[in-house]
């Protein structure tokens, strides 16, 4: 099957343009579009579980029972009436009203499922019929008919979270970044029990964590119990269909948090998760001043009687749900960590009670509609005895991979990275090494895969170099072709003979040299911290002739395609030699390029895993927790208490010492210079769109 980041790029881009072409703003048109997600992943699950179905149907007298509503309850699917599943819309005779017949399998649901009453989407009167039509055949797309629920959520996601970038809905509020849900997901470690997020929007947490419990074998269904408030009704039904989506079961309450508590939860929560909305003023003193939510007081009130800022109303509520042992992460403005007034004193009463675990700042742009940074606190009401007055301050700043010019986020490495962080600090060596195991392990099945891939290059190579071979002889003897091409020529095909024996060198060398490395990972081994370290320092040799040979695998691709450019423009290939077939040559060297960049991908593959083992063991070297200058430090209360209480971890953990950059990726540059043009680009032409719209407006 096709790369899930292509399928998901293909079906957005096909969506967007017809919401281009059409009338509709992207607020009138993602709800009805993720109801079609929907459909079709209803319809996928629908059609995998009938067959498993009727494989245990019992039969009396030949007579096979028939498949009840029931029989899909049991497998975690909805069962869909004939006119509910998606190829019966698509089977629709033209002239058929397509927006009332999705309205009629949105109905069906619902019929059947109360949970889903009054969630799905049904405004799809505003869509043309033919717009309605193009639609259903684009999320009939073949590459999904295979795909199970996992690939169905991450496009329901992927959906979610292209609207938001175009602030779909309450400026996109309603999502937030796949990456900060993960690192606070990782860090709680939410794996039983009740979990909470008061501030659900799109339900990101939850899904996160189905599948942080899908990777330790757990069932979330089974494991947790997700409850959920929200209070605006448009994001709770985006929250319902994104849990039915992942197969997931939840209760989510239209309500205000800080008027209302829906659930009554407050001391029973093993978990709490949230995205809450920042530096909310104007809340009411007066109605919430008795909330037994509020163990640590109001924060600042006006002369209104109205909260200055409700994020310390938030942390409270988040505080007061856990029970003795429950663990909270949330995301909170950056300036809430340093505020004066009253935020500082209800700060401290916080800190004070030794539940403070972690904070993690976060650089700007992680967020799609906003781009101020912000910070990742954690409660632990579980802490051990003898850490009960630290915080652990994490300064994640410089920490960060490039989406889009505006946007960015964690690579999966680096969240792997910082959790890793954690774990040391509690302890656990053992997920630490295990970790640096698991890259080694990537590291060797790169490695296995290079000869393959370098062999398939060196396929593709020879025949050209062979072509250019015959076609020099030609070149030498003929009248067609001045003097001055001639030593063009033989210097060309110089420098392809000096590039290629240097290629097959450095091949030979690295091959020998990795036979040796991995001889030496089976007499070490890669679970202890002393053998990890010696297999790093043995491969720091062969890093650098893995860095020679992608280069040298590349500049080969380039010369050879320089000399065939100059032999058709400047020699007139085909006066010279009456065999030569362009067509033929160009389809050649397209096939190499792609085993050129194959070869090249897998070789950066493998130094790409060990500079994550060399940040880890650079700052770790003894697989023991400790303070590193400029990126994490263990800070006591009385520390906390100088600088007035403040949670900021960039007042703690000091600037990194100025180190000479050894790994600067070239890649990594051109890759951002180029994220960077096409974010200049879009803009460029969206506001083409808008000044051409306004011209038409204006009559001219």
């Amino acid at each position: 099957m096709e790369n899930i980041e292509s399928i998901e790029k293909r079906l957005w881009e096909a969506a967007d343009d017809l919401r281009a072409n059409s009338k509709l703003t992207s607020t009138e048109y993602y709800m009805p579009v993720l109801g079609l997600i929907f459909l079709r992943h209803a319809f996928n699950r629908y059609l995998k579980v009938e067959a498993e179905i009727k494989k245990s149907l019992p039969s009396r007298g030949g007579v096979t029972r028939q498949i009840t509503r029931e029989d899909f309850l049991s497998k975690n699917a909805l069962f869909l009436q004939e006119n509910a599943r998606f190829d019966y819309l698509i089977n629709l005779p033209e002239d058929r009203d397509r927006g009332q017949a999705i309205i009629e399998a949105m109905d069906a649901i619902e019929e059947d499922y109360d949970d889903l009453k009054g969630v799905l989407p049904k405004d799809y009167h505003i869509f043309e019929n033919d717009l309605l039509t193009r639609l259903l055949k684009v999320f009939n797309d073949e590459a999904l008919n295979e795909v199970n629920g996992d690939v169905f959520g991450r496009i329901y996601e992927y959906f979610i979270m292209k609207f938001a970038l175009q602030g779909a809905q309450d400026n996109g509020e309603f999502f937030t970044p796949v990456s900060l849900v993960q690192m606070i997901v990782n860090t709680i470690e939410p794996d039983h029990g009740i979990v909470l997020d008061p501030a659900c929007g799109s339900g990101g947490m939850f899904v996160q964590t189905s599948h942080f419990l899908d990777e330790h074998g757990q069932n979330a269904n089974s494991a947790v119990t997700f409850y959920g408030q929200e209070k605006t009704s448009t994001t709770i039904r985006l929250a319902k269909m994104n849990l039915a989506v992942h197969g997931l079961e939840g209760k989510i309450a239209e309500a205000n948090t800080f008027y209302e508590d829906q659930h009554e939860l407050l001391g029973k929560c093993n978990f709490v998760m949230a995205n809450p909305p920042f530096n909310v003023d104007k809340v009411d003193a007066e109605k919430v001043k008795t909330d037994p939510r509020l163990p640590f007081g109001l924060p600042g009130v006006s002369k209104s009687n109205e909260v200055n800022n409700g994020n310390y109303l938030w942390m409270s509520y988040f505080y007061s749900y856990l029970n003795d042992k429950g663990r909270s992460g949330f995301v909170m403005s950056s300036q809430a960590s340093s505020s004066g007034g009253g935020d500082r004193d209800v700060r401290r009463k916080i800190i004070e009670t030794g539940h403070v675990d972690i904070m993690i700042s976060i650089r700007g742009n992680f967020f799609y509609t906003r781009t101020v940074p912000c910070e990742l606190w954690f409660y632990d009401k579980g802490k051990p005895k003898h850490m009960k007055n630290k915080v652990l301050m994490i300064d994640a700043k410089n920490i960060y991979r490039k989406v889009t010019r505006k946007v960015f986020d964690f690579s999966p490495e680096q969240l792997k990275n910082l959790t890793a962080i954690t774990w040391l600090y509690r302890g656990q060596e053992e997920r630490y090494l295990n970790l640096i195991k698991d890259y080694f392990n990537k590291v060797i099945f790169s490695i296995k895969a290079l000869p393959s891939v370098l062999n398939e290059f060196e396929i593709s190579y020879s025949p050209l170099i062979s072509r250019l071979s015959t076609f020099s002889s030609l070149v030498y003897d003929s009248k067609e072709v001045d003097d001055s091409n001639k030593i063009a020529f033989t210097n060309k095909i110089e420098e392809i003979n000096i590039a290629t024996k240097a290629f097959k060198e450095t091949y030979a060398k690295l091959m020998q040299e990795l036979v040796k490395w991995e001889e030496k990972l089976g007499e070490l081994g890669s679970d202890t911290n002393s053998s990890q370290l010696k297999l790093s320092k043995i491969m720091e040799p062969i890093s650098v002739d893995i860095k020679k040979l992608s280069k040298q695998v590349d500049d080969n691709y380039k010369i050879l395609m320089r000399t065939f450019e100059f032999v058709e423009k400047e020699i007139k290939a085909k006066l010279v030699d009456a065999d030569w077939k362009s067509r033929a040559i160009n389809k050649q060297l397209k096939e190499l390029n792609s085993r050129k960049s194959n070869s090249t991908e897998e070789l950066k593959q493998v130094n790409y895993f060990l500079r994550q083992i060399n940040w880890l063991q650079s700052k770790f070297p003894n697989a023991k927790y400790q303070d590193i200058e400029g990126l994490v430090k263990l800070v006591d209360q009385l520390e906390m208490e100088k600088q007035d209480w403040s949670l900021n971890p960039g007042r703690y953990v000091g600037v990194a010492p100025e180190q000479v950059d050894d790994e600067f990726d070239f890649d990594e540059v051109m890759n951002d210079i180029h994220l960077e043009l096409k974010g200049l680009n879009d803009e460029a032409e969206e506001l083409a769109k808008i000044i051409q719209l306004n011209f038409k407006e204006l009559g001219l």
